[in-house]
């Protein structure tokens, strides 16, 4: 429930804040972002698009089956088949906010394919710039917005809670200094925590800052050693952010390759390179562990291809690599945390005037592996949902049963320092990333128990370390290589 006159806090500029915030109206709105123009964020780097069932040979039925293969059948089912059914009205509404998607020479949505689809059923706009295009529309709809009051280069390092009830948050700007501000409602839409891995695809604001947060307030957490990692980043760096190559690459004929140009997918699975991305990123490591490098072949493609991967092209030039003559050196990625803080449909935590939507929370629609193209999807359902839920409420003047109490900040403590930090991710990628077993991540667990004292970060990653320590079997994106099979390890 909300209370009245105040605004409603919405901590995070990705797709599924701004979608939020932008279906509060006409309830007030602060929209908190840490950069000044909402730019780090995974949204604006997702190449992939939007999944949905909107070709006449598909069906959201068919959509939920792909969803519910690739995350290991751990999803909840009734959430999947609601995420699909809507899955058609979430592009209408990008359309109706300006979005402009690709179409064929007949004019229709062109659609693509990417792993663990069945069909072509993907929307992209600019070809592989479909996060950058949405949100750039977005921000513009949120600018011109007179309900949302926006605020960036803050970080919210704080919640307020009255008895159990939060009912505030404190950010600090670029100078340290603190400001406070009363809110109705918090909304935490603060994206993964793909950067505390060494190698990832996202930014580096993905640190998982919203579910420290949370945890903090007492919010329950759920499914958080379920970690996606994207086979095919362009390995042009130890570590740090990596330049995407997209899976609709794959889908266009570009093939996965050892050293020696041998397939490294052929008779692993029925859809080879279009294979669920756990199944994909584990083979590109162990290329890795063998061999030192994995490969990525698109020179065979039709001539033209690159107009369709503008972003893929020019990432590749920018490090010296011509795709269309030489092969791409690839490495996987942390690119999506499944699990987050337990939510139910409509964003609700566990802690009363506290919801979560997008990235950072986890109300079980992916399972164990994310489907391609469905945490934009999932951003911009779950966050109309949301933002209309608590405008209704707002409305109707309905106000949480708190029972009073006294009021008290909760925050999550110091950040580690920059060397412990480089420490942590290297800790966390060997022992946490594709393949895991109960040595590395004991291991992992006393590094990270020696730094919990100087910095959130650590504390977090050992309760994701905690989490896979208990989950002894492999499942989705939570690969054991220790586990028993038939009797035997594997």
């Amino acid at each position: 429930m909300t209370r009245a006159r105040e605004p409603i806090v919405v901590v995070g500029g990705g797709i599924a804040g701004l979608a939020t915030a932008l279906s509060l109206a006409p309830w007030p709105v602060r929209l908190l972002c840490r950069t000044h123009d909402g730019s780090d964020t995974a949204s604006v780097l997702a190449q992939g698009g939007i999944a949905a069932a909107i070709d006449d040979a598909d069906s959201p039925a068919a959509h939920a089956l792909d969803t519910l293969a690739a995350g290991a059948q751990h999803n909840d089912q009734l959430r999947v088949h609601w995420l699909c059914q809507q899955a058609p009205e979430a592009i209408d509404w990008l359309q109706t906010q300006g979005v402009v998607f690709d179409r064929d020479a007949r004019g229709q949505l062109h659609l693509g394919r990417e792993g663990g689809h069945q069909v072509a059923r993907i929307v992209h706009v600019g070809g592989d710039a479909s996060g950058a295009g949405i949100m750039a529309v977005l921000r513009q709809r949120v600018q011109q917005a007179t309900h949302i009051q926006y605020r960036g280069d803050v970080e919210v390092d704080a919640l307020l809670l009255r008895g159990s009830t939060v009912e505030g948050v404190r950010i600090r700007d670029r100078r340290e200094r603190a400001h406070e501000i009363g809110a109705s409602a918090v909304v935490l839409a603060t994206g993964g925590i793909g950067a505390l891995f060494a190698r990832t695809s996202n930014p580096p604001g993905a640190d998982g800052n919203g579910l420290a947060l949370g945890l903090c307030a007492g919010a329950q957490i759920r499914d958080i050693e379920f970690v996606q990692f994207h086979p095919t980043a362009l390995c042009v760096a130890e570590s740090g952010c990596l330049p995407l190559i997209t899976e609709a690459l794959r889908g266009a004929g570009a093939r996965l390759q050892d050293h020696s140009g041998r397939p490294l997918m052929t008779g692993l699975h029925p859809q080879e390179d279009l294979a669920p991305r756990d199944i994909v990123a584990r083979q590109v490591w162990d290329a890795h562990r063998r061999e030192g490098a994995a490969w990525l072949d698109a020179r065979e493609l039709k001539r033209g291809w690159e107009r369709y991967f503008p972003t893929v092209m020019a990432a590749c030039l920018a490090h010296g690599i011509d795709p269309r003559t030489q092969r791409m050196p690839v490495t996987a990625a942390s690119h999506f945390h499944m699990g987050g803080l337990a939510v139910d449909l409509d964003g609700q935590t566990s802690v009363n005037g506290l919801y979560a939507v997008g990235e950072v929370a986890c109300n079980g629609v992916h399972g164990a592996n994310r489907l391609a193209s469905n945490s934009l999807l999932e951003g911009v359902l779950c966050g109309r949902r949301l933002g209309v839920l608590l405008a209704d409420r707002g409305a109707q003047n309905m106000t949480p049963k708190t029972g009073g109490g006294r009021y008290r900040w909760v925050t999550r403590g110091n950040s580690l320092p920059a060397e412990l930090m480089a420490d942590l991710r290297s800790t966390l990628w060997r022992a946490a990333g594709p393949v895991r077993d109960a040595a590395g991540l004991q291991q992992a667990s006393q590094a990270c128990a020696q730094w919990a004292e100087q910095g959130w970060q650590a504390r977090l990653a050992s309760d994701l370390l905690a989490a896979a320590r208990s989950r002894a079997h492999s499942l989705g994106s939570h690969y054991r290589a220790d586990a028993l099979i038939g009797g035997e390890f594997r």
